[in-house]
């Protein structure tokens, strides 16, 4: 459903946000290792939630990326879709089909709607706080 980039982009600042809750910074390195992503694709896609406002970074030797808690119950992970993904994971046919719409609709038009109005409210309705709060450290699983 999500672009690989857009699920090592949560992946990432669900890491992030989980070690920020103890002031922590993560290297570039660390975030990759702990989310079983590429290093330079896990760059990019930090690059785009740095740029996006919602990551915090910092060079030199005690810099690295954080998300404060406070900062990740402002974060829906709708925005960090909307910045790696767009809202093509709302828009598009469940079949995969270009021509697909309510005048020309797939066998799955009507259900798959209701499937990505569901995803929508989800995703616009939970934090990043919400997916790492209350969660020890040790039982956050961020790779396979």
């Amino acid at each position: 459903m999500f672009s690989k980039a857009c699920e090592y982009g949560i992946r990432a600042a669900m890491c992030i946000a989980s070690c920020g809750r103890m002031g922590e910074r993560l290297g570039l390195h660390e975030v990759a290792e702990r989310t079983g992503s590429p290093e330079a694709f896990t760059a990019k896609v930090l690059r785009k939630l740095v740029e996006g406002g919602l990551i915090d970074s910092q060079r030199g030797p005690n810099g690295g990326f954080l998300i404060t808690p406070e900062q990740a119950k402002k974060i829906r992970i709708s925005r960090i879709v909307d910045l790696i993904d767009g809202d093509s994971v709302y828009k598009g046919c469940g079949l995969g089909l270009d021509a697909c719409d309510a005048r020309k609709p797939c066998p799955l038009h009507d259900q798959f709607a209701k499937v990505r109005a569901d995803l929508r409210r989800m995703l616009e309705g939970t934090t990043l706080h919400d997916v790492v709060n209350g969660v020890p450290l040790e039982k956050i699983i961020l790779k396979r």
